[in-house]
């Protein structure tokens, strides 16, 4: 009886490891995955606020085609 319910708390002990390591995979999975979107999201503001400043300064100046003449 005692082998046996030593095995059941090694067994139970292992799968709790098991079960604690999964978590924390996944929890730092789902944050790897926040960080990105929040780097892709900043980088298409970035970009979109390049071009509006380039579009502006190319109204503002006639274009560069206009001005290489």
């Amino acid at each position: 009886m005692g082998n046996q319910k030593n095995n059941n708390q090694k067994n139970n002990s292992q799968q709790n490891k098991n079960n604690i390591a999964e978590d924390v995979k996944n929890t730092a999975g789902a944050a790897f995955h926040a960080v990105h979107k929040g780097l892709e999201t900043t980088e298409d503001v970035a970009m979109n606020a390049m071009d509006a400043t380039s579009n502006a300064v190319n109204n503002v100046t006639g274009g560069s085609q206009n001005n290489k003449k």
